[in-house]
């Protein structure tokens, strides 16, 4: 574990920065609203529910402003670029954007979760104090007439004591865009679970896309100015804490404390997400254009199990080994964009993809080119974008591991070697990749030829690693995982295990592919 920090302090620290300002904005929201005097007569009707539901809200805001920088792919790439030359820890968070996102997702749906209840909480309080008939400073507050001399004067949203719940959510801008707010983010979430994305990828793919309907609605859910406070002026004319015990009297016009006037907020949400929304936008642009850029088909090529092979060209396409694109088939669907690892070498004069089928998409496009009739379908490309495969080179050895499909990824990795080597290229610095042999989804059994295939069983790897930790003692050692994740967990723990404590002597360091 120890091992563990030393290799990943700089994503650790990353995590605790981002946890820490969500404790930090949620504390000051909650003070902000639980001692304001602005707030002493919202309080009053609400209590603690009040700070619950604006602290939630804030902090709600602060990741809603992140969410989408980790699968902004262009930056990454520009910054995995630009730091080719940092450290491999400094690094290592860009190989983990797709954790952070669901890792921002999941506080999303917890804050999401105290919002709603503390503003069940206010409603029934509101309601309460709607009704109430005891001359309470709750009850006169909530009866304050909706039309001040000066501004609004009133502070409770419910204006009839027969208003049910279901009526004010359904016709208040807070209400509805909760509403709709909810359900997007309840779709987004049930559908990104590994089950839907690996067997229904094009659920996933659809529904992914509410995230526009999430930032609308967030962005104007607070325009209705449900939680108000009181306004400055009327703070100057009656503080609170000089009339709000003598409350009886503000219709005396000879006494000095007048009915408090009250404003709502103004929307705020918009301040936080408008920066990565540019941001995300200007992602998009950039992948549009680049997608529309003509690709050539120059070979189509059927492999066994039904493993297509494309091979294209496209002007000024430039890559580096393990990264993947985005390939969309407009005759299949004009909007479906699948990622897939390129299995061509930088060093060749064409990118290559392999497709096996993983959906109702990718069976169409096998279809579609299974025959090879002319003129073939068109295919647009995205990208190429930067995966953890591309540090392979900067490791004295490297330990492949592929499970299935997973294999690609390497195909690129190894080819590039093998140009390397041809040309003595001297700025490689892997001299030894670790290898096993893989029982590739054929139709008959790679040894005998019959259909009824010989079982390998998984590596020992324990041993694995003890033989390469023994041939190489004060070497640091890539190991680089295209596969699931109970796999990954495997060989995160081999890392951890084999590692000396020493730095100077063998070091283990995991990557596993991330889409």
């Amino acid at each position: 574990m120890g091992n563990w920090v030393v290799n990943h302090w700089f994503s650790v620290l990353i995590l605790v920065i981002w946890f820490g300002l969500n404790v930090f904005l949620f504390v000051q929201a909650f003070l902000q609203y639980e001692t304001d005097d602005k707030y002493y007569y919202t309080r009053e009707i609400l209590g603690s529910a009040l700070a619950w539901a604006r602290a939630s809200a804030r902090c709600l805001n602060y990741n809603s402003m992140l969410i989408l920088v980790p699968v902004c792919r262009n930056l990454l790439s520009f910054v995995r670029g630009t730091c080719s030359f940092c450290s491999r820890t400094l690094r290592k968070p860009l190989d983990h954007n797709l954790t952070f996102h669901k890792l921002v997702a999941y506080m999303i749906c917890l804050l999401t979760a105290v919002h709603i209840i503390a503003h069940l909480f206010n409603f029934e309080r509101y309601s309460r104090s709607r009704r109430a008939t005891d001359g309470s400073l709750a009850s006169v507050l909530s009866n304050l007439s909706h039309h001040g001399k000066e501004g609004d004067a009133w502070l409770n949203p419910i204006h009839s004591p027969d208003t049910t719940l279901l009526y004010v959510t359904f016709t208040s801008i807070a209400g509805l865009t909760g509403v709709i707010i909810t359900i997007a983010l309840i779709l987004m979430v049930t559908s990104a679970v590994e089950f839907i994305r690996k067997h229904y990828f094009e659920v996933f793919w659809y529904t992914h896309h509410l995230f526009i309907i999430y930032i609308i609605g967030l962005v104007i859910h607070g325009v209705g100015g449900i939680v108000r406070g009181q306004t400055k002026k009327s703070m100057e004319e009656s503080h609170p804490h000089e009339c709000a015990e003598s409350f009886e009297k503000w219709d005396d016009p000879d006494h000095h404390c007048r009915h408090p006037q009250f404003e709502g907020h103004f929307p705020q949400s918009w301040e936080w997400i408008l920066a990565p929304c540019i941001l995300y936008a200007f992602e998009r642009i950039l992948r549009f254009y680049r997608s529309r850029q003509k690709v050539v088909i120059t070979k189509v090529i059927m492999h066994p199990s039904k493993v297509l092979e494309l091979q294209m060209k496209k002007r000024g396409f430039s890559m580096e080994v393990g990264q993947y694109v985005f390939v969309n088939c407009p005759s299949i669907s004009f909007l479906e964009w699948h990622p897939f690892t390129l299995t061509s070498a930088p060093e060749e004069d064409f990118f290559s993809i392999h497709v096996r089928v993983a959906g109702d998409w990718t069976e169409k496009l096998i279809k579609a080119f299974e025959q090879q009739k002319l003129p073939l379908p068109r295919i647009e490309v995205d990208g190429p974008f930067g995966t953890v495969s591309e540090d392979v080179f900067q490791y004295e050895v490297a330990m492949l591991i592929g499970a299935g499909i997973g294999v690609t990824p390497f195909a690129s990795i190894l080819k590039s070697i093998w140009y390397k080597f041809q040309r003595a290229d001297h700025k490689l610095k892997t001299q030894k990749v670790g290898h096993a042999a893989i029982n590739f989804d054929k139709a008959t059994d790679i040894l005998t030829g019959l259909k009824q295939k010989t079982s390998f069983g998984r590596p020992m790897w324990d041993n694995e690693f003890s033989t390469i930790a023994t041939a190489h003692p004060k070497s640091v050692v890539g190991v680089f995982l295209c596969g699931p994740q109970g796999l990954a967990k495997s060989l995160r723990k081999c890392c951890q295990r084999h590692s000396s404590l020493d730095p100077r002597k063998v070091q283990f360091y995991f990557n596993k592919e991330n889409f």
